[in-house]
């Protein structure tokens, strides 16, 4: 499951609670398209308990086709998996993108 909120500033918070699928990514997807460039992203992780291998994938290659579309992606996790995940996506965007285990912090980050 997965809520998101779009906030000032061109911010998308989205938080991933329990199974993060495929759909969840798809909403994450269709709400960051209605930011448009320069979008600022915070995806905390950290009440995912699972995610499905298809989301991983579409995760890359969307990172790929948004290469330019974000200013700063905040990751909230302590998942040691998602820390690798993040730091390939990071190949892939022109975005600053930080991984993070405080959510506050992550926070304080992707709107500085």
């Amino acid at each position: 499951m997965i809520t998101i909120n779009r906030e000032p500033g061109n911010l998308i918070i989205a938080m991933a609670i329990g199974e993060f699928t495929l759909a969840d990514f798809k909403e994450l997807e269709n709400a960051t398209a209605q930011v448009g460039q320069n979008a600022r992203l915070l995806v905390d992780l950290s009440d995912m308990f699972n995610y499905t291998i298809d989301v991983a994938w579409e995760e890359i290659r969307f990172a790929r086709q948004h290469a330019k579309d974000f200013k700063k992606i905040a990751i909230v996790t302590d998942d040691q998996w998602i820390q690798w995940s993040a730091w390939l996506e990071d190949i892939f965007t022109d975005a600053e993108l930080m991984v993070f285990d405080d959510y506050a912090a992550a926070l304080a980050w992707v709107q500085s």
